[in-house]
């Protein structure tokens, strides 16, 4: 018979972290598929920073999760029955239906994975080839920062999942990479396992100094997704007609309120008009339809010619997933690479 297991929300978060209190786990029948409908079976499941947001009161991603609802996340799974046309059992899936092993879909929102590396990777659908994490690191490096060979890219959260991409495209052309993490752990591995130039810890009180001594000829592309600390070190740094991608604001989702200290909105803007920055939000689904296609093509060959090296930080249950996701926010050093929880084979 067997049983569908669900991590539900049941409150938001008391601290500036998300923390598995606010989870419960519950068990159930598995569902049972009606009229052009599917039962799925969750594989893999990836856990992102945008997944704190969710869980707040109000989102700035999309409507938060509601109170006693699974919770949600990326998912890749396989289809076991099906009263679905289009859908046979057996079948490699990515979706969105969350902290779960089972789950009814009519299709929406459902991708085939079709790629041969999907089918022998099925969690690179929620990472390298995902629109979420590898498609934003494509579209950052290769269509909006475009740097050529010799000018130096800083990439934020340099060892995560999107970080440890970026920091690989950047190398691939011809640039010097370094990188910003959150320990001198993560730091030596973004240099001795992913091939940055250079690597400076943000918690170290010489962070600054650090950093602009490992960027000598000034900052000609910086990818922003932390803010705070790490944007007030970048910013005196930025060249002529530099680059800012904007991947996320990790800084602000953990943040219980606005920033201390004086406004510093003037000293931005007087930044990008004085020394021509572009800066751009990035967010995956404006480039779907235009580039997802070509973006999975080349990365998969980027990744079988070994050009990108992939990580993955496994977790090895859907019950340890709570955890995980607090961990990561903690800035854990065992967390290297996209995090992933492994929910059934």
């Amino acid at each position: 018979m067997g049983e569908n297991r669900k991590i539900i929300l049941v409150e938001r978060p008391r601290y500036r972290m998300p923390t598995h209190n606010c989870f419960k786990l519950e068990r159930g029948p598995i569902p049972e598929p009606g009229e052009e409908e599917f039962l799925v079976r969750t594989l893999w499941l990836g856990l992102d920073p945008y997944l704190h947001g969710r869980m707040k009161r109000v989102s700035p991603q999309a409507e938060p999760v509601a109170i006693g609802d699974v919770m949600v996340g990326a998912t890749v799974g396989r289809v076991e029955q099906s009263n679905h046309p289009a859908y046979e059992p057996g079948e490699l899936v990515v979706g969105f239906w969350g902290w779960q092993d089972y789950a009814i879909s009519n299709g929406s929102r459902i991708l085939k994975l079709k790629t041969q590396l999907e089918q022998e990777h099925p969690s690179y659908a929620l990472g390298a080839l995902s629109r979420l994490t590898g498609l934003v690191a494509y579209i950052s490096i290769m269509e909006i920062s475009k740097p050529r060979a010799g000018e130096t890219v800083v990439i934020g959260a340099a060892t995560g999942g999107l970080g440890q991409i970026a920091g690989q495209l950047a190398k691939l052309q011809g640039t010097r990479a370094v990188g910003i993490a959150g320990s001198q752990k993560k730091c030596d591995f973004a240099v001795d396992e992913l091939g940055y130039d250079a690597c400076v810890c943000y918690k170290d009180d010489d962070f600054a100094d650090q950093l602009k001594n490992a960027c000598p000829e000034g900052v000609d592309v910086y990818v922003q997704t932390i803010g705070g600390d790490d944007l007030d070190a970048v910013m005196p740094l930025l060249n002529l007609y530099a680059r800012m991608p904007v991947l996320g604001v990790i800084a602000m989702w953990s943040a219980a309120d606005l920033p201390t200290g004086p406004d510093r909105t003037m000293l931005f803007l007087n930044q990008v008009m004085t020394k021509r920055l572009r800066v751009e939000g990035v967010v995956g689904n404006d480039y779907f339809q235009s580039h997802f296609g070509v973006f999975q093509r080349e990365m998969a060959t980027w990744i079988r010619n070994g050009d990108i090296k992939i990580v993955e930080h496994v977790v090895p249950d859907l019950e340890d997933a709570p955890m995980a996701l607090q961990g990561m926010f903690q800035s854990a050093d065992e967390h290297l690479g996209k995090l992933v929880v492994h929910v059934g084979d």
